[in-house]
């Protein structure tokens, strides 16, 4: 039905437009930078921050093979925006792949493995020391730790570009470098010391806050799964994800990705084609009895903080479960859409 409607056809088009329009955006920020006013830097940080979201998600359509059949152009396409972002290309092609072939399964989905989060009674009962301390407040420091992000990615990215030999390695290196001068050397050209802090921290920051907030509401709080779970590539893509409602703004915010349902069914399919793919997928899932789950974006993101809450605060009877089983937790434990705090 999705191949009947024409929906995994390329839209050279759609994207003729949106990569120079979002370039274009980097235009006016940069521009602002010249004027030393610190209530001025900390709205144009807020822009710029919007800006490189969206740059993200361009070379997250690339990544997926999106826009062009073949691997080099997407590649290619997703190069220029390593000295912008700052973070490897290839890093997050390969984390984000191995999201995509086991997503919210235990011991392969990267993006539920963390030293400081814990999605599941499984993974509560095996803390110890401080981590299973803190984890049990969990709920409370999310929010403020996913700040930091921008960190994390450029440590990581750093690292994968040391450890393995992908294959642009030699240009990534030298662009992810570049990155480094670009940024800090026209804030701290045009800016003051003190307003040019506060710009990269406020940017920085708010960067992470709308990258985070794009991705958390799709998987987090879903069903988890075990290494040994039978469930099929359907079912799983299905039942471990879930959209955000909404209309143009939703899509605009999270590049597409609010109809996480059908993009995990259809990597590659276009952004644009997601929303036209749903009147297919949706009525499907009701006819084959699998359960479709959305919600509009604040519910989503009350559901996650609930969520991580009741995960950490479990951590005492996850271990003595454990302990009295002798095996792990199966499956995801917390239900998602329950109102008990």
């Amino acid at each position: 039905m999705i191949k009947d409607r024409n929906l995994l056809d390329r839209q050279f088009f759609y994207y003729a437009w949106r990569f120079p329009l979002t370039i274009a955006l980097l235009a006016p920020g940069i521009y602002l930078l010249s004027f030393d006013i610190l209530w001025l830097q900390a709205l144009n940080a807020i822009f710029l921050a919007f800006v490189f979201t969206q740059i993200v998600f361009l070379g997250h359509d690339c990544g997926h093979r999106a826009i062009f059949r073949g691997a080099f152009w997407n590649d290619i396409s997703a190069m220029w925006g390593i000295p912008v972002i700052g973070v490897s290309y290839s890093w997050w092609c390969h984390n984000h792949n191995k999201h995509h072939s086991q997503p919210n399964e235990m011991g392969a989905d990267p993006a539920i493995d963390y030293d400081i989060f814990v999605f599941s009674k499984e993974q509560a009962a095996r803390m110890k020391g401080v981590r299973r301390f803190l984890i049990k407040y969990q709920g409370y420091y999310f929010v403020p730790l996913t700040l930091f992000y921008p960190i994390a990615m450029r440590v990581q990215s750093i690292a994968y570009l040391i450890k393995n030999k992908p294959k642009w390695r030699a240009v990534e290196t030298l662009l992810f470098l570049l990155h480094f001068p670009i940024y800090f050397g026209l804030v701290f050209y045009f800016l003051s010391l003190s307003t040019g802090i506060a710009f990269v921290l406020i940017h920085q920051c708010v960067f992470s806050l709308f990258l985070v907030s794009t991705f958390a509401p799709n998987h987090k709080g879903m069903m988890l799964l075990d290494e040994d779970h039978t469930l099929d590539f359907l079912d799983q893509q299905i039942l471990t994800a879930q959209n955000v409602q909404g209309h143009a703004f939703a899509t605009m915010w999270f590049g597409g990705l609010n109809h996480q349902i059908e993009h995990h069914l259809f990597p590659n399919m276009p952004r644009n084609k997601l929303k036209i793919a749903r009147e297919i997928v949706k009525p499907f899932c009701e006819e084959n009895s699998i359960p479709y789950y959305e919600a509009n974006a604040p519910r989503c993101y009350w559901d996650i903080l609930k969520y991580m809450h009741r995960a950490g605060a479990d951590v005492p009877s996850a271990k003595k479960e454990l302990n009295t089983t002798g095996n792990l937790i199966t499956g995801n434990t917390f239900e998602v859409g329950e109102t008990d705090p």
